[in-house]
Formats: C-alpha cells, sequence, structure tokens
C-alpha cells in the first residue's frame, strides 16, 4: 500500500530491478567482524564545511508508478517534497515551531481564528511572487475531496474553508470550527508544502514550488533531478543538483554506495549487518538519527482477547523495554515506555510504569486469560520488525505470556497484516506534533487508529487541550492524554529507534529533523 501516515512505508508492487541493474551488482552484503555495533556519524560529516556546488546522488526505495510531485497527494514523491517546496511553518532543529513562509502567526483570545504574516520578496520557480492567495489554495487543495490527502482527515474537522480570507497579499486568516491552540504545528505536516494557486491539474508534474531546487526531470517511480533555485528567498543551496534513483532492494542501494555510485541512502533503514559493513568502507560511513523511529505492537482492541483493558495492560507490564531495545536494537535507541510521544518531544513526560511481570499475571488470572497465548505477526519489510518481536516474545514469558512468532510475506503485509491481525509489529516515523500524533493514530474513528482503540474521554481530553490557550496548561493536558494512552490504550510501544542512515564520506551538512534533512545545506567535500 502506499504511504500515508508515515514516509517510509512505499508501495512495492511496481518495484523492478532496472533501477538496480542501472546502478551495478546486487550481491548481498554479510556481516563484518571489528566494526562498532551502533556506529556514529563521524564529526566530519556532521560539523565539516561542503564544497559549493557538485551533485549529491541519492538511492530512494521502489514507488508506485502513480508517484506524484503534489505534496498533498497520498502517492507524492517524498524526497523531492523538501527540495521543491516550503511550509507556511516547519519544524525547527528543537523540535518547537518555526518560520518558514510565514514569518509569524497569532490566534484569537479563543484560538478559534489564526491569523498569518507571510514573507515578502518571495517567487515560485516559475517567476510568479509567493503570496497569501497560494497560501489559501494549498488549504483548499488539501481539503478538496478529489485530492484525497491524508492530511485531510486531520484539517477537514478543524478549518471552515468557506471563510478562509485573505485580507491582502501578505496575510491569511484561517477560521476555525472549533478552537486550537495547535493549530499552527499541523501545519508542519509533509502533506502541507505550499503550491502556486489553481495549480492543482499540473504540480503532480511540474512541482513548482519556493524550495531551493526546481525540477527539471521528474519519472514517477523512476529517476529524476533537481538543481540549484539561484533566486531562492533564503539563498543558494549549497548544491548544484540533486539526482534521485530508485533502486529496488536494500542491498542493491547499499552495494550502490560502496560502489561510489550514489552518495545517500534516503528512507532506508539499515539492519545492523549492512550498517557494520559500511562504517567501516572506506567510501561510506552511516548517519544516526537519534529516535527517528517509533516502534509500536498495535492490540485491535476490537478483537479478543484485547477487548479487555485488563490484557492490554498485562501484555505492557509483562516485558522490559529496556530488554527490547539491548536486544532488538543493539543499544540504538530508547526505551518507549508505551509511550507514543518520544522523549524529544517538549509535551512528554518521563513518568512510567515499570516492568511488573507478577502484575502482568494477576491482571490476566483475574481477566480469566491465565496463560495467555497469542500470535504476534512480523515480515522482513522493515529489518528491526523480527528482533522486536523475537525480543518481546523473550521477555513477555516471565509472565507466563506464550508469543508464537509469525512471519508473514513483506510485499503484502500493509495490505493484508496491518490493521487486520489482532498483534503484529510495525513502525512510524516521529516528528508529528502531539496533536496530529493523538488525533491521527488515537483518536476515536481516524482511519489510521491502528488499534481501533476508542475512548469518549480520552476524545474529550484531546479536545480540551486544543481549548487550551495557555501553554502550561496545554501540555499539562497532554500529559495526561498520554497515561490514558499507557493505561488504556491498545499500542505496545516497546521503543524509539535510531535511524541509521548510510551516505558518502564527502557528504557534509547532514542534519535531519521534522521529515528531511536541511536541502539548502548539505552538501560534497572533494567531489
Amino acid at each position: 500500500m502506499p504511504d500515508i501516515h508515515h514516509p517510509g512505508r512505499r508501495s512495492i508492487l511496481a518495484a523492478g530491478a532496472a533501477g538496480a541493474a542501472s546502478l551495478g551488482a546486487s550481491w548481498l552484503l554479510t556481516g563484518c567482524t571489528g566494526a562498532a555495533s551502533a556506529p556514529v556519524l563521524p564529526v566530519a560529516a556532521r560539523q565539516g564545511t561542503p564544497d559549493r556546488g557538485g551533485t549529491l546522488r541519492i538511492a530512494r526505495p521502489p514507488a508506485s508508478d502513480a508517484e506524484t510531485l503534489d505534496p498533498a497527494s497520498a502517492l507524492s514523491a517524498y524526497e523531492y517534497l523538501g527540495a521543491l517546496y516550503n511550509r507556511l511553518v516547519r519544524i525547527g532543529r528543537d523540535g518547537t515551531l518555526a518560520p518558514d513562509l510565514a514569518e509569524s502567526w497569532e490566534p484569537d483570545d479563543q484560538a478559534r481564528t489564526w491569523t498569518f504574516r507571510l514573507r515578502k520578496g518571495v517567487t515560485f520557480h516559475d517567476g510568479r511572487p509567493f503570496s497569501a492567495a497560494d497560501a489559501a489554495y494549498t488549504l483548499r487543495h488539501i481539503l478538496d475531496k478529489k485530492t484525497a490527502s491524508p492530511q485531510a482527515a486531520v484539517l477537514a474537522p478543524l478549518i471552515a474553508t468557506d471563510r478562509l480570507r485573505t485580507p491582502d497579499e501578505h496575510t491569511l486568516v484561517v477560521p476555525l470550527k472549533t478552537p486550537n491552540a495547535e493549530f499552527p504545528s499541523l501545519l508542519t505536516h509533509y502533506n502541507c508544502y505550499v503550491v502556486p494557486d489553481g495549480s492543482a491539474r499540473s504540480i503532480g508534474r511540474t512541482g513548482i514550488g519556493t524550495g531551493p531546487f526546481k525540477l527539471e526531470s521528474f519519472a514517477p517511480a523512476g529517476p529524476g533531478r533537481v538543481t540549484a533555485y539561484t533566486d531562492h528567498w533564503q539563498g543558494r543551496p549549497v548544491l548544484d543538483a540533486i539526482t534521485f534513483y530508485t533502486v529496488a532492494d536494500m542491498s542493491a542501494r547499499s552495494n550502490a554506495l560502496l560502489a561510489g555510485q550514489v552518495d545517500l541512502l534516503s528512507q532506508t533503514n539499515l539492519d545492523f549487518a549492512t550498517a557494520r559493513v559500511i562504517a567501516a568502507s572506506d567510501r561510506a560511513t552511516i548517519a544516526r538519527v537519534e529516535n527517528a523511529q517509533w516502534y509500536v505492537l498495535p492490540m485491535l482492541t476490537t478483537e479478543k482477547p484485547f477487548t479487555d483493558v485488563r490484557v492490554r495492560q498485562a501484555m505492557k507490564l509483562a516485558y522490559d523495554p529496556e530488554h527490547v531495545v539491548k536486544v532488538a536494537l543493539q543499544g540504538a535507541g530508547t526505551p518507549g515506555w508505551d509511550n507514543p510521544v518520544p522523549p524529544s518531544d517538549p509535551a512528554h513526560i518521563p513518568a512510567h510504569p515499570e516492568h511488573d511481570p507478577e502484575k502482568a499475571r494477576h491482571l490476566l488470572k483475574k481477566a480469566g486469560h491465565e496463560g495467555l497465548a497469542v500470535d504476534l505477526y512480523t515480515s522482513s519489510y522493515d529489518p528491526v520488525f523480527t528482533p522486536m518481536a523475537l525480543a518481546y516474545q523473550d521477555s513477555a514469558r516471565r509472565a507466563g505470556i506464550r508469543v508464537r512468532v509469525r512471519t508473514a510475506a513483506a510485499d503484502s503485509y500493509y495490505t493484508q497484516i496491518w490493521m487486520k491481525k489482532p498483534l503484529m509489529a510495525t513502525y512510524w516515523y516521529t516528528g508529528r506534533p502531539v496533536d496530529q500524533l493523538f488525533t491521527q493514530v488515537f483518536r476515536g474513528g481516524s482511519s489510521y487508529n491502528e488499534t481501533a482503540w476508542s475512548d469518549k474521554d480520552f476524545d474529550a481530553l484531546l479536545d480540551r487541550a486544543r481549548r487550551e490557550t495557555d501553554d502550561r496548561r496545554r501540555r499539562e493536558l497532554y500529559g495526561e492524554a498520554q497515561t490514558f494512552v499507557i493505561d488504556k490504550g491498545g499500542a505496545i510501544t516497546p521503543m524509539f529507534a535510531d535511524r541509521l542512515v548510510g551516505i558518502s564520506r564527502k557528504v557534509r551538512g547532514y542534519a535531519e529533523h521534522g521529515f528531511e534533512f536541511d536541502y539548502l545545506g548539505i552538501g560534497l567535500k572533494g567531489a
């Protein structure tokens, strides 16, 4: 299935071997001794100054042949978006909101109407000046049913589209149906890049935005190229160009990197054996992006035995997250303690229930499920799924829970297993604002609520948090929401994993945050 809720999950139905063949051999990598088990990014790659110019070559995973450059689409070509477009608001490196095309924003006293002051002197790649009309059109385009944007489910219940106003060329007024003090954070999503007014029919092909690169070529599920936009409002990017290749599998992408045929493996979380080989090579190294992925074992709360909250609580108390991190991630991550809000988020609460297998046994006995046996589905779709499942199986055994790990096919995992089997492994990318995270993944009725958990008290708590204009009190309410999810929800969250990204040793300025790396500052040394 195409990725809807995180960019790493893609359709692989159209994947072929042509992309791999064009980049070289696809022989399989094996383990290597003598390298660190959790490689880290060298100081030079993180802080070194790149040379001006050059072309960055990116290998990306297979995509659907219906792929499009329309950022609002469920089939958007994710790797191109940050190069071609800007949002109104973005996530800064410290995890807080930062200006992008909007210089500032402010609510009325009830957080029911938001006014965005837009940046002047910005032009699209075709020379048109950016204005409030483009910002308003972008929101209408996302909410248009014909677009079928995943972000529409989040924004449609909020924005009163018929009352959007543009008092002047650099002011956008967004009236909401209900108060929401977190509204600007919802515009940081990767479906919310700004497109030109009236561009719905063409944007998927032209990629015309205000970003640091402009489109030279693009083939759905195939190669493409973007070149530096010299009139970018933040200045010219370091690179002259970026070339994208679609490569069929992880081993082929890794081999292309080791052979010096590409410089960066986009949207690929390397397995540890491959990471060791890359870290030990002369041409490539590893960028370690801290807590970039949130791993989950969703329990379908509409299926027995997980309809009983005592069973869900027992499944969480039964295992030790620190054991799972040690075994499944070899330490390259952070225990989740069943809280989906990452430790880097300002709203995160550190409090959590301790691992308690005896209490888990007691709860299962009260629920009539002593000696519980469950199937846990996994696949090779992600290299961490099976190690995580086996680590959970091993840890939960102390509570008398018998976990049978079932391996399903990778190519049908997200159509036949996800949200269909009572217990399975999955992951999301971190970086979602807390309101969007809870609304998309945990609110009753959301199409991406993978546990089908529905609690009216939890939904009401989210509504209260949205209405609260006092920042301290709103953070407290989101803290209560985290406790609610931990205590009653259906999501087992063992860990946040560092993403291991393969990059050339020539790459400088790789800094990933908020779903993307810094397209403006990334470059090459000695290219």
